[in-house]
């Protein structure tokens, strides 16, 4: 898959909770550093975000996207009911049709 599709892949599949095709676009030892904390292994991401995260029913908004060869830049808002609660920036390193690391920034 192209790697700027794959990245459009993971926002919709976050923002339509369709946490089987979330799993299936992450590498198994997929790692997420972000402000907060990080995540280690795609199982514990998946399961926080089904299970766990403080408000599942936001929406990713790219403002940009950048791709260099396997790495992937975005830049967006995160909107609760069309409402900015946050922006972020995302860098994403792929291998193949997965993602492998992602780097979230946020203010």
């Amino acid at each position: 898959m192209e790697p700027v599709a794959l990245v459009r892949q993971y926002y919709d599949a976050l923002d339509a909770h369709d946490y089987e095709t979330l799993e299936s676009i992450l590498d198994p030892a997929f790692v997420q550093h972000r402000p907060d904390r990080t995540f280690e292994g795609r199982e514990a991401f998946v399961e926080f975000m089904r299970e766990e995260r403080p408000n599942p029913d936001t929406t990713h908004e790219l403002a940009a996207v950048v791709a260099e060869g396997e790495t992937v830049a975005t830049r967006g808002r995160v909107l609760d009911d069309g409402e900015e609660l946050f922006e972020y920036a995302d860098f994403f390193d792929l291998e193949g049709d997965r993602i492998a690391v992602l780097e979230t920034y946020s203010r």
